[in-house]
C-alpha cells in the first residue's frame, strides 16, 4: 500500500546535550543511552524498540552492510528498518531475511555497476544491436512520435536491478505486509506529480525498492498505483521520522549521502545539476537529523572519495560502515543483548510469509502496453499453465527479451486473483512496456580525423530505425553518412519469417560516393602528395536472407544488382593515352556474409573475438565483371589492466581472367591512416589485393579518467601490411610497417585517440582520431 506522508514542518531542536543524538567517535551520549540499557538486557517484550534509518547514497550505501555486520557482532538487535534509495536496497533485502554476511557475499560478488546501469554483456545482444553499437558509439537514442522528438525519461530503465531484487526475494509473495517480514520495513519514494513523500508499507517488496532508487534523470520513473514515482531521497534521504513512526524508541541513523563538491570542480551542466540535487538532499537530511533524540545514534561512515557511482569498491564501503559502528561500540553496548536474548531475537527472524515452493501458474496475462503483439512476448517464455512458478527461471527468459531493444522495461510477478468461479487463481502477470519515446528512433555517430601531414576529414552518421511497422515485426532501417570524403545512404526492410527470433528477409538499396586520393607507390615518401583523386560511385539494390547463429552472429546471403563508376578528378595525357583510367561496371552479383561478434566493446575491446567474411561473385559474362572476397578478424584478451588485441585483414578484388581486367584501376582496397599503417597518409596505398596485421597493447588508466570519458587508456601498436595490383605479386614482400603510441578512451561523443606513429626511412605522423576505427 502507498501512504502519502506530509513533510516535517519544523526542525526539532538539537541544542542541548540531553536531546542531541549520540555520534560515532565520542562517548558523550552514553549516559543518555544508559537509561535504556537495563531494558535492553531484560525480557524482549520490555526492551527498547530499535530501528535503523538508512540513507540513500548510491555505491556509498555499501557502508550499510558494514553497519549491519557490526551490529550483529555487537549483538544489537534491529527491530525495524526504514530505508531510502540504496538504503532501501540494503535494508529491504536484510528485512526479507538475508543476514549481513549473506548480503556482503552476494553484493560484493555481483557487478552492481552493470546491474544498476542495465548494462548487458554485449555478446548477448542480437547482432543488429551489436551493429548499431559499433556504428553509433555515442549511444543516444532519440525518439520520434506524435509529430515530436522525444527522449527516454531515464538513462536506465532498471530491468536488471528489478530482476535481481526478485531473484533474491523469490521466497516472498507478490503481495506481502511489510510488518510481517523478518524485520518490519518501510521505504519512501517521491510522487513526481505532487512532490510529496510516498511510503510503502506493503505490496511487492522489489517494486517498493525499485521506486525508492529511481534517481531522476538516471533511473526512469516507475508507475505504481496510478502514481509516477522517483527517488525518495528528494524528500527524505535519511528517513528518521519514518523510523519513529514505526514505533522506534531508539533510532540508529546511518547517513552515507554525498558531500558537496568544490564549485571549481564543476565542469559541465551535468555536474551543476548533480550539485543542485545534492544540495536539496542535504537540506532534507539536515531536517531529519534535527528529529534525532539524545537516545538515538547517528553514524556517518568516512567514505572519502568513494563516489555515488563507484560500485566497484564494495569492500571499501563495507569496511567504512564497520569502522563507523565499531567506533560507537561503547555507546551501542548499552543496547546489546545477552547471549540468550540474542539467540531468541535471531529466532524471530524466521517465519515470514513465503510463497509456496509448489505454487502453480493457473493463468498467464501478458501486456505490452502498445502495438507489439503479446504472442511475441509469449514465445520467449517456456512456462505453461500448470507449471511451477520459478521467478529466477522466468527472469532469465525475460532477460533475453529485454535485450531485443523493443522494450523499456520487462517485469513479471505471480499475483492471486479471483477466478470466474470465485476461487483464488495464481496468475503470472508479464508487463513488457514498449519504449515510450518511440515508435521511431534516431541514432548518431560522429567521426573526425586530422594528422600532421595536413590531412583532415569528418563525417556524421545518422541511423533511423522504425521497428514493428506491422504485427509481423517488419522493421525499416536507414543509415546515412555525410562526410568530407564520403557520403552514403542505405535503406532496408527487414521482415522476420518462420519465427520472430531468427530468420528474416531483407530487401535493400544503397548509394555511396567516395573520394580516394591516389599516391605514388613510394613508401619512403615523408610528405606524400596525391597524384589525383578518384571518385567512386556505387549504386545497388538487392535482397538478402538472414539466419542468426544464436547470439554469436549471423549469416546473410542474397542477390543484388550493382553499378560502380569510377573516374579521376583530374588526369594526365601521355602518348599512350590517359594515365588514370575511368570506367563503369554493371553486374548482377550473388553475395554472402558471415559475421561473428563476441567483443565486449567494439572500440576498446578487452575480451572476445570478431570475424567478418564476405564474398561477392558476379553473374554473367561481361568483360568488366569482378569478384571480391574480404575478411577481417580481431581477438582480444586481458590480464588485469593489460589488454592485447590482435587484428588481421585480407582481401581480393579481381576481374575476368580471360580479359585480364582489373576493377576500378586498382582502388579495391586501401591502406594508410590510423590503425591501418598509421604513419602514412589515409588511403595512401591502393590495390586489388590486401594483407594486413596489427598487434595493439592497451593499459587501462583506472586512476586517471579524462573529463568526459568513461575510460582512459594508453597504448602501442605494431602494424605490417601491403596492397598489390596484380595477383602474381600477391603476398610478395617486403611489407610496409608502422608503429604508434597513443592515448585515448571512450568519450561521451565516441572513441577518441591522440598519438604519434613512425615507419622506416624517417616516415612519421601525428594524428587525432574521433570515431570508430575497426
Amino acid at each position: 500500500m502507498l501512504l502519502p506522508v506530509a513533510r516535517a514542518a519544523t526542525l526539532a531542536s538539537a541544542s542541548s546535550d540531553a536531546s542531541a543524538p549520540a555520534r560515532g567517535g565520542s562517548g558523550a551520549a552514553a549516559p543518555a543511552l544508559q537509561g535504556l540499557a537495563d531494558a535492553a538486557h531484560s525480557a524482549p517484550g520490555k526492551r527498547p524498540r530499535i530501528c535503523l534509518a538508512l540513507s540513500g547514497g548510491g555505491a556509498r550505501g555499501y557502508a550499510h552492510i558494514g553497519v549491519l555486520k557490526a551490529l550483529e557482532a555487537l549483538h544489537v538487535p534491529v527491530d525495524c528498518i526504514a530505508g531510502t534509495s540504496m538504503g532501501a536496497v540494503v535494508g529491504g533485502l536484510y528485512a526479507s531475511g538475508l543476514s549481513a554476511g549473506e548480503l556482503e557475499q552476494r553484493l560484493s560478488h555481483t557487478d552492481l555497476s552493470d546491474i544498476a546501469f542495465d548494462r548487458n554483456e554485449r555478446a548477448q545482444l542480437p547482432q543488429k544491436l551489436r551493429e548499431d553499437n559499433f556504428a553509433y558509439p555515442i549511444g543516444i537514442s532519440l525518439g520520434f512520435g506524435d509529430k515530436k522528438f522525444k527522449l527516454p525519461t531515464g538513462l536506465v530503465q532498471g530491468n536488471r536491478l528489478f530482476a535481481l531484487l526478485q531473484n533474491w526475494t523469490a521466497q516472498l509473495p507478490a503481495e506481502v505486509d511489510f510488518d510481517k517480514l523478518p524485520v518490519p520495513f518501510r521505504t519512501v519514494a517521491t510522487d513526481l506529480g505532487s512532490g510529496q513523500p510516498v511510503v510503502f508499507d506493503h505490496g511487492s517488496l522489489p517494486t517498493a525498492i525499485r521506486a525508492s532508487v529511481a534517481v531522476p534523470g538516471l533511473f526512469a520513473p516507475i508507475q505504481v498505483g496510478g502514481r509516477t514515482l522517483v527517488d525518495g531521497g528528494l524528500v527524505s534521504n535519511l528517513p528518521v521520522q519514518l523510523a519513529r513512526d514505526m514505533g522506534a524508541d531508539v533510532v540508529i541513523a546511518v547517513n552515507v549521502g554525498s558531500p558537496l563538491e568544490d564549485p571549481a570542480s564543476l565542469n559541465s551542466p551535468a555536474d551543476v545539476t548533480q550539485q543542485m540535487v545534492t544540495i536539496l538532499m542535504n537540506q532534507n537530511v539536515a531536517t531529519q537529523k534535527g528529529l534525532l533524540h539524545g537516545s538515538d545514534v547517528l553514524l556517518e561512515p568516512q567514505l572519502g572519495d568513494l563516489s555515488f557511482t563507484d560500485f566497484s569498491r564494495a569492500n571499501d564501503g563495507v569496511q567504512a560502515g564497520w569502522l563507523a559502528t565499531q567506533g560507537a561500540s561503547q555507546r551501542l553496548a548499552a543496547l546489546a543483548l545477552a547471549p540468550e536474548a540474542w539467540q531468541a531475537y535471531l529466532d524471530t527472524r524466521h517465519g515470514a510469509p513465503e510463497l509456496s515452493p509448489l505454487a502453480r501458474i493457473d493463468g498467464i496475462d501478458i501486456n505490452t502496453h502498445g502495438h507489439i503483439p503479446a504472442s511475441y512476448v509469449r514465445e520467449y517464455l517456456n512456462v505453461r499453465e500448470g507449471d511451477r512458478y520459478d521467478a529466477v527461471a522466468l527472469n532469465r527468459e525475460l532477460a533475453q527479451l529485454s535485450t531485443t531493444g523493443d522494450f523499456e522495461s520487462v517485469t513479471q510477478e505471480l499475483v492471486t486473483q479471483p477466478g470466474p468461479d470465485g476461487t483464488a487463481r495464481n496468475v503470472l502477470k508479464v508487463d513488457a512496456h514498449e519504449k515510450s519515446w518511440g515508435p521511431q528512433f534516431l541514432l548518431f555517430g560522429f567521426g573526425l580525423s586530422n594528422s600532421f601531414n595536413g590531412q583532415g576529414a569528418f563525417n556524421l552518421q545518422i541511423g533511423h530505425r522504425y521497428p514493428w511497422l506491422t504485427p509481423g515485426g517488419l522493421e525499416w532501417r536507414n543509415d546515412l553518412v555525410l562526410g568530407s570524403n564520403q557520403a552514403s545512404w542505405h535503406t532496408e526492410l527487414r521482415q522476420p519469417v518462420f519465427d520472430r527470433f531468427g530468420f528474416y528477409i531483407a530487401p535493400y538499396a544503397e548509394y555511396s560516393r567516395k573520394h580516394i586520393d591516389v599516391y605514388p607507390d613510394n613508401a619512403s615518401d615523408r610528405r606524400a602528395t596525391p597524384l589525383t583523386a578518384y571518385r567512386v560511385d556505387t549504386a545497388l539494390a538487392g535482397i538478402d536472407f538472414g539466419v542468426p547463429i544464436g547470439r554469436l552472429g549471423e549469416f546473410r546471403a542474397g542477390l543484388n544488382y550493382q553499378q560502380v563508376q569510377y573516374s579521376p578528378s583530374y588526369n594526365v595525357t601521355s602518348s599512350s593515352g590517359r594515365l588514370f583510367p575511368s570506367g563503369r561496371v554493371s553486374q548482377p552479383t550473388v553475395r554472402a556474409q558471415l559475421t561473428i561478434d563476441q567483443l565486449d566493446d567494439p572500440q576498446f575491446p578487452r575480451k572476445g573475438y570478431y570475424l567478418l567474411a564476405t564474398n561477392e561473385m558476379a553473374l554473367g559474362g561481361t568483360d568488366n565483371r569482378f569478384d571480391e572476397a574480404y575478411a577481417k578478424a580481431l581477438w582480444a584478451a586481458s590480464v588485469g589492466r593489460h589488454t592485447l588485441n590482435l587484428a588481421a585483414e585480407a582481401g581480393m578484388t579481381y576481374g575476368d581472367h580471360r580479359s585480364n581486367s582489373s576493377f576500378s584501376g586498382g582502388l579495391g582496397f586501401t591502406l594508410g591512416g590510423f590503425q591501418h599503417l598509421a604513419a602514412y597518409a589515409t588511403d595512401q596505398f591502393a590495390g586489388n589485393y590486401l594483407l594486413y596485421g596489427r598487434a595493439t597493447y592497451l593499459n587501462d588508466l583506472h586512476e586517471f579518467i579524462l573529463p568526459g570519458f568513461r575510460t582512459t587508456v594508453v597504448g602501442a601498436s605494431l602494424e605490417v601490411g601491403d596492397v598489390w595490383l596484380r595477383r602474381r605479386n600477391f603476398g610478395n614482400g617486403p611489407f610496409k610497417s608502422s608503429g604508434s603510441l597513443f592515448i585515448g578512451g571512450n568519450s561521451a561523443i565516441g572513441p577518441l585517440y591522440f598519438g604519434v606513429a613512425g615507419a622506416p626511412n624517417g616516415v612519421w605522423n601525428l594524428y587525432l582520431q574521433l570515431g570508430r576505427v575497426f
